[in-house]
């Protein structure tokens, strides 16, 4: 199944992507959040479809899209899980995942505007694969890490680097800006994505390509990720994990190319869709 949730920006209701159209399943009566994906919701919603597909009404393809999760819990991310963005960065390629978070107050539709913050000056775009736990993991093993995983969505890991690099602290303050994690089009379940350690991914800057690669050059894949990141924390239902960004942001041409107000981002992941964000001064 293909999830998506539509309408205004705070009034989002659930319904699924099919092959050629948009369906509302609101009628199911549930949000896609933490207790959706914890009470069994995929296969829930999979056999109520059985019987009332026929009647979920189709949803015009001018509605706006949200982020096809609720608000999750937390959004973690992997920094430099690509070894050619970590040369480019100027930073070694790590030993073990870099982590850090993101603030769930960025995350922001698909095709929504994206703020440049108020003094930014270096404003940076970033596609990744991000994965969406299914159900509460802590401590899990590497080869038991796929029974935790939902399904995978596209996002855009939008980075102020003034604000992440020379500023001290933490990469957070670069990194959770409004509208900083436009998430979507749509939640893949894990069934649509036969491999997402071979995905091919790519970002465009008013039509210019950026970044084209594979999550066939992570140094850390996704089963590593999840397991990894378990040993730390508890990831609970619906959470978010960004799996890091290959070579070709900004921060990266000599001299950087940042965004500036009117840019437009494009950018795609295979098998989970393509979005679009508009780069907008703060005001």
């Amino acid at each position: 199944m293909k999830l998506i949730r539509f309408g205004t920006e705070g009034n989002e209701k659930a319904g699924l992507q099919l092959e050629n159209k948009r369906i509302d399943v609101s009628a199911f009566g549930e949000d896609y959040n933490e207790r959706f994906f914890e009470t069994d919701g995929l296969n829930r919603l999979k056999n109520w479809l059985k019987t009332n597909e026929s009647n979920c009404p189709t949803i015009d393809d001018s509605v706006r899209l949200g982020s096809p999760i609720a608000r999750p819990s937390k959004l973690v991310c992997v920094g430099l899980n690509y070894a050619e963005h970590a040369e480019e960065a100027g930073m070694k390629v790590p030993n073990e995942p870099v982590l850090f978070f993101k603030s769930t107050t960025a995350i922001v539709g698909p095709n929504d505007d994206v703020t440049i913050p108020k003094n930014s000056l270096k404003t940076d775009w970033e596609v990744e694969l991000a994965i969406v736990i299914g159900k509460k993991a802590s401590y899990v093993n590497l080869e038991d890490a796929e029974d935790y995983i939902a399904g995978y969505v596209l996002h855009n890991d939008v980075s102020e680097r003034a604000f992440q690099i020379e500023k001290e602290g933490q990469w957070c303050k670069g990194k959770g800006c409004d509208t900083f994690a436009p998430l979507g089009p749509f939640l893949a379940t894990k069934e649509e994505i036969k491999d997402p350690n071979n995905l091919h991914l790519w970002l465009e800057v008013n039509g210019e390509r950026l970044q084209d690669s594979s999550t066939s050059d992570f140094i850390f894949n996704v089963q590593e990720v999840v397991s990894y990141i378990s040993q730390y924390m508890t990831l609970l239902p619906g959470d978010v994990i960004s799996t890091g960004t290959p070579f070709g942001v900004g921060l990266g041409f000599n001299p950087p190319k940042y965004l500036k107000a009117g840019d437009v981002m494009r950018l795609g992941i295979e098998g989970l869709g393509i979005s679009e964000q508009k780069a907008v001064a703060y005001k």
